[in-house]
């Protein structure tokens, strides 16, 4: 009977440590999701420092590259160090990357992992798919955050290949300029995404960035402009301008790095319109004989090259040295919002829209358009423009990057162009993630992680032959609102994960619930890297209400509705330990509770921080105010944008909310019982803005005094006038300036309309704040 008992609880002591073993194996992770993934269900293979890398894949030097390479990122990531050789057969266990040109696999990009038995073994019939193999390999084995060895990874078979061959980020380093340095780290970011073009904004009207050593007055003048706004703190003064080129040199590393990670650089020089540099530097390459200033002004400029036998022989040579330079198959010319105004202005290019017998200027920029791409052809490139070109007639062979979706995109696919998808908003990067008060500056409306993850880039209407047509999918970072490296990283990832999952993964594997769940281990690796990301999608929001009986409600929320909210009040952050949210929080409204939040993973990522701490000051006083990101702008928002100050130069600035064309705020629903005073904090920003057919949307008010005033009227902007706050102090300073005024006594909740007289284009009145007080100035 002992006997018997003893037995059964060794059976049971079994039973248990195994449990607990497959227990301590985690589940894979893996972003993007590959095409097949199938684990065993039991089993796993223990990987640890020391162990073996080994690559069979005689002569292929890139193939024993890529397994460095990973075993660098693994070491740094994970802290394993493993000894990579190698070998003319595949070892019994460890790690194996192996070429094969028979592999059961889907083309140069495709791969299989397979784990069990000891052993790890990647297979491709190229180095590219080795390189992709070798990066999920690297998501295996980093499945959290612990840096503990050895790692273990569960059992099974992965079998993966990418949805499209065209995944693409777009970075804009005309606007502002990128190191070398901060590239090549993108670039490493982005392989581990597998994206695979890194599409190059290299001109624009306020910079021209490419060395070209026949024409030196493009980087000698056009790679240099005023610092204007937020610029004047990156340069040190607005006395001080804002430059930067890549050399030569400089571009055939950034080449040959990208190419390491099997990523295309495929570079843009934006023809005829966004030309002002080139036109600074040449003033013979526009039409109107006069030399301009290299751009200063975001949006859409006037100034076009000349359509002319000079302008083309001038491009021939950018694109002799652009070929030299880059060897992919793709240049991108640009084409987009090419505002002729300049053109029909012009007798010469009059004269010459006749002369070649063409209907309108449309049908100009299509001819010179072709132009352009036929001398690309003839070198064995294929130009690619932005679907504003199909407005002329063009090559069959151009290739159409559509930002006007549906519209640009069905329209090249029906005319049978080759297509990528970068649809305007969504792809769009440069547009904040959140409406959060801490969010950057930038474009609105929000395009958020959800929304990037949603997007389908195979447009409503198209058919399965069109749908051949559809190279791949591409993100766009525009950086107007994006001056440091630290706010790239901040714009591109995590949405840049989304991204990744609809260029890469099957349609039909696409769930959004499951891609968050993925969230918490894709973070882990992107601070083991030390990307510096956006945690907008996790981010606590609060929602301050009076409450019954002298209290005030507060409501958490978070924009992607995961992870575990969790709080505490006083001093200190809120820990993994901290009190769990789960229904409205109330404090007293008589006294003042600083509370603060932040976002924590579950599901086997107990403790990991999804989002940093944020907090809120809950009391009477902050249900009286409002930021100007939670007032509303007045009717029809035309230019609506975040905006930074220009000052003070060091340090954080305020970030603002406006209609740049309507200097007008609401705070609806304001409760006006008691209310005595206002406080407005006003802060004065540059005009640098070129609205072309825009501009006649601003609306300039009368003023009372030289500098201007701000009104507050009630219910309507033409309503009761409650206060009128002169500027004139204000306006003594480049810092934020509080003007209060009494305003007479109002009872209930009404709207507060408050905006600022003048011309905006004579510089911009932006409001911080609106305080309600109660109190009359002593």
């Amino acid at each position: 009977m002992h006997m018997a008992r003893l037995l059964f609880a060794v059976v049971l002591c079994v039973v248990a440590n195994a449990a607990l073993a497959d227990a301590a194996v985690p589940a894979w992770s893996l972003t993007p999701q590959p095409t097949e993934a199938r684990p065993a269900g039991q089993g796993f293979v223990a990987i640890a420092s020391g162990d073996r890398v080994a690559v069979v894949a005689p002569g292929d030097a890139s193939a024993l590259a890529s397994a460095r390479r990973f075993a660098e990122r693994v070491a740094s990531t994970r802290g394993l160090h493993l000894h990579v050789a190698t070998a003319t057969t595949a070892p019994a266990g460890g790690i194996v990357f192996r070429i094969d040109p028979r592999a059961d696999v889907e083309g140069d990009a495709g791969y299989r992992i397979v784990i069990g038995n000891g052993r790890i073994e990647v297979t491709a019939r190229a180095s590219r798919g080795l390189f992709y193999g070798g990066v999920t390999l690297w998501q295996l084995l980093t499945p959290d955050a612990t840096r503990a060895s050895p790692a273990r990874v569960a059992d099974g078979v992965i079998v993966d290949h990418p949805r499209f061959a065209w995944r693409g980020l777009m970075l804009d380093s005309a606007r502002h300029f990128q190191s070398v340095a901060d590239i090549e780290r993108l670039l490493d970011w982005m392989s581990l995404q597998k994206l695979n073009v890194f599409h190059w904004h290299l001109t624009d009207d306020q910079g021209w960035r490419l060395e070209v050593p026949a024409y030196p007055e493009l980087t000698k003048i056009g790679a240099c402009r005023k610092a204007v706004g937020p610029d004047a703190a990156l340069t040190g003064g607005p006395d001080k301008p804002y430059c930067g080129f890549y050399t030569e040199a400089d571009v055939r590393e950034i080449v040959r790095y990208a190419a390491e990670r099997f990523i295309t650089v495929v570079p843009e020089i934006d023809v005829p319109g966004h030309s002002q540099a080139a036109i600074a530097a040449y003033p013979w390459l526009g039409v109107t004989g006069k030399q301009p200033q290299v751009g200063t002004d975001w949006g859409i400029n006037t100034w076009l090259l000349a359509p002319d036998a000079r302008t083309l022989k001038f491009l021939d040579a950018v694109f002799d040295e652009v070929m030299q330079l880059f060897p992919s198959k793709y240049i991108h010319i640009g084409g987009d919002e090419a505002a002729k105004d300049q053109w029909q202005a012009s007798p010469v290019v009059q004269a010459h829209l006749k002369k070649l017998g063409l209907q309108n200027m449309d049908h100009l920029q299509g001819w010179f358009t072709t132009q352009v791409a036929n001398y690309l052809a003839e070198h064995g490139r294929t130009a690619v423009g932005w679907d504003e070109i199909l407005q002329g007639k063009i090559p069959a062979s151009a290739v159409i990057m559509s930002w006007h979706e549906p519209s640009g995109a069905l329209q090249a696919l029906q005319q049978g162009h080759d297509v990528v998808m970068t649809s305007s908003p969504t792809l769009y990067l440069d547009h904040y993630q959140s409406n959060l008060s801490d969010e950057p500056p930038g474009r609105p409306d929000v395009e958020s992680l959800a929304d990037v993850y949603a997007y389908d880039p195979v447009p409503e209407g198209t058919t399965t032959g069109e749908a051949q047509h559809i190279l791949g999918v591409q993100a766009n970072l525009w950086a107007e609102y994006i001056p440091t490296f630290a706010r790239v990283q901040h714009a591109v990832f995590p949405r840049i994960a989304a991204l990744a999952e609809v260029a890469w993964s099957p349609a039909a594997s696409h769930d959004w619930h499951g891609f968050l769940a993925r969230m918490p281990a894709e973070l882990a690796r992107y601070r083991a890297l030390g990307i510096r990301y956006a945690d907008s999608a996790f981010a606590p929001a609060f929602a301050l209400h009076a409450g019954a009986r002298g209290t005030i409600d507060v409501t958490l929320s978070n924009q992607a509705d995961f992870g575990s909210i969790r709080y505490r009040t006083g001093g200190g952050a809120p820990g993994a330990g901290s009190t769990v949210y789960a229904k409205p929080l109330v404090f007293p409204a008589d006294s003042a509770t600083t509370l603060r939040a932040a976002t924590f993973a579950t599901n086997g990522f107990n403790g990991f921080e999804l989002a940093a701490p944020r907090t809120q000051v809950v009391s009477a006083a902050a249900l009286l105010t409002r930021d100007s990101n939670q007032l509303e702008t007045c009717g029809k928002p035309q230019i609506v944008l975040r905006l930074e100050d220009d000052r003070p130069l060091d340090g954080p600035r305020p970030v603002y909310r406006i209609d740049i064309a309507n200097l007008c705020w609401q705070w609806k629903d304001a409760s006006l019982d008691d209310v005595k005073r206002i406080a407005l904090t006003v802060g004065n920003l540059p005009w640098n803005f070129a609205l072309w057919k825009d501009d006649a949307s601003v609306v300039v008010r009368p003023t009372a005094t030289p500098a201007g005033e701000i009104q507050v009227h009630l219910d309507a902007c033409d309503g009761p006038l409650l206060a009128t706050l002169p500027l004139a102090k204000a306006a003594q300073t480049k810092l934020q300036t509080t003007l209060t005024a009494d305003i007479p006594a109002t009872h209930g909740r009404h709207t507060l309309c408050v905006f600022a007289t003048g011309d905006p284009r004579a510089g911009l009145w932006a409001l911080g704040k609106i305080e309600l007080l109660k109190k009359l100035a002593h």
